[in-house]
């Protein structure tokens, strides 16, 4: 009997993991709540509860060379950073390729999920769902939770004085949509994550005035990078990330500051970033607006008045309008027993950011709860693989001392806190959940058999194809897209070939 695998949202998180489910021979059922694919990345004009909510402006922060999932490169000729609508265009073609339509029941809302007694033997779970207003009851093997954490926004008043006497509007940032909202307004955006500097150079192109409020600053990277190559291509090399971690760590944030402020002194410019870790805000146009006036940098809020707002270590006054409040979200999990997965002080348990620690046998797991530096595809896809093939019993057992003692010495703790956010190099969880599967590439084995597809995996971007060289799941066109990535990447920009020019 095939294991039957509850698949929760069909999302970037959820496509993958009803694939690795089919390749791995399980029988996935994925439940949707909206009409259709996407998740986040699907853009509709009003705001629909629990479903996370896109501005029309928003463009992926990393090229699609890294944000394939590992056997289906982009088109050659969409851009290298995407608008939302061809980002969906791929997860529709992705489903379409895979045959994953048929898989996903929509209109359908996960109301619980929640142990069957006898658990402890079966490890499985009774789930009730609900459509059109009539609830049905589900047995499964085993669980992949794949809702994401954009849903439920953070809007956390109390901790701003004075809020309940402003008279102008605020918002969250969920709710943003359009600029005109601030045409001839003076704006304060709260908080310099990607949303809010997103925002605010928006806001800007309308506003009378705009000032971006951050008590923890941040590091602002240009998508276009060294040479005008796309930033996370040049970052994200395993020779990068062999230095980044072998460096001790004080010279290894020496070098990344260094790197940082290449582009501009971001001390100059009031960003530079309180704490030590390194999760940087992507924006092609903040540094030439604060330039330019258009944008002012201040810090934390201390009040609000009833028209104006009082920043700590400001003596003045700033008049304002209206107020984003870009605070982030709660992850929550509103179908889940507090017993199954403790979040604690926006804490989850979860052993490599997956498996909750505690349960006896492992059959729930969550997807996509990581900010990793770099993008979230790749990554969703290899723990959708390694964890198909936990449920299935083959290779990376959970039952072994490793999890056991983790489990104790709380090393899994997972930040989902915004000042706790993932310090994980990406490439380096990628490469350990891939050796749990037997798919990590071996660069030393690559030399001898095929030494400049190994110089291109060592020195060149950390594309996901690397992960489908070997191993469960290989696949036949991986060195064929690692050694064209390059090509795909250029032809989106090289439209103009001026006469006599080598290429």
């Amino acid at each position: 009997v095939e294991m039957r695998v509850a698949v929760v949202g069909a999302g970037v998180s959820g496509l993958t993991a009803t694939k690795c489910c089919l390749e791995e021979g399980l029988e996935p059922t994925c439940f949707e709540q909206s009409r259709d694919i996407g998740g986040l990345w699907r853009y509709t004009e009003h705001i629909e509860a629990g479903r996370p909510s896109l501005y029309p402006s928003v463009i992926s922060n990393t090229s699609k060379e890294m944000s394939a999932f590992s056997d289906f490169p982009y088109p050659e000729d969409f851009p290298v950073f995407l608008p939302h609508a061809q980002l969906l265009d791929y997860l529709r073609s992705y489903a379409e390729r895979f045959g994953l339509r048929e898989h996903i029941k929509f209109g359908t809302t996960v109301v619980s999920i929640q142990k069957c007694p006898d658990f402890a033997t079966t490890g499985q779970w009774d789930m009730v769902t609900e459509v059109d207003g009539k609830q049905t009851s589900h047995i499964f093997d085993a669980v992949m939770v794949c809702s994401g954490n954009f849903s439920e926004p953070s809007l956390p008043l109390h901790c701003f004085p004075g809020i309940e006497r402003f008279q102008g509007q605020y918002f969250h940032s969920r709710q943003y949509k359009h600029p005109d909202v601030f045409q001839g307004k003076r704006v304060l955006v709260v908080g310099m994550g990607n949303s809010g500097v997103d925002i605010a150079v928006e806001a800007s192109r309308v506003a009378a005035k705009v000032t971006i409020c951050t008590s923890r600053g941040a590091w602002v990277l240009s998508r276009v990078f060294d040479h005008g190559y796309p930033w996370d291509m040049v970052f994200n090399t395993r020779l990068m990330s062999l230095i980044r971690n072998s460096l001790p760590g004080p010279l290894s944030q020496g070098l990344i500051n260094y790197r940082v402020n290449q582009w501009f002194n971001h001390e100059n410019y009031g960003l530079q970033p309180e704490k030590r870790y390194f999760l940087p805000v992507l924006n092609d146009d903040l540094p030439s607006y604060i330039l330019t006036g258009r944008i002012t940098i201040k810090p934390g809020v201390k009040e609000f008045k009833d028209s104006s707002v009082v920043f700590h270590n400001c003596p003045e006054e700033e008049p304002i309008d209206i107020i984003v409040f870009c605070t982030g979200y709660n992850v929550s999990f509103p179908f889940l027993e507090e017993a199954v997965i403790k979040v604690e002080n926006k804490h989850a348990s979860l052993y490599k950011y997956v498996f909750p620690t505690h349960l006896q046998k492992p059959t729930l797991a969550v997807l996509g709860l990581i900010k990793p530096l770099g993008a979230i595809m790749p990554v969703t896809e290899m723990q959708a693989r390694w964890v198909t093939r936990v449920f299935k019993g083959r290779r990376a057992n959970m039952s072994s001392p490793m999890y056991q003692s983790t489990a104790q010495t709380g090393h899994v703790l997972f930040g989902l806190s915004f000042d706790e956010v993932l310090k994980t190099d990406c490439l380096v969880y990628m490469d350990k959940l891939a050796s749990f599967i037997g798919a990590k590439p071996s660069v030393l084995g690559l030399l001898c058999r095929d030494p400049w597809l190994a110089l291109t995996i060592f020195f060149g971007p950390c594309t996901p194809y690397q992960y489908r060289l070997g191993g469960p799941g290989r696949w036949e066109g991986a060195r064929q897209a690692i050694l064209t990535q390059w090509d795909r990447t250029l032809k989106p920009t090289r439209t103009r070939v001026p006469a006599g020019s080598s290429s």
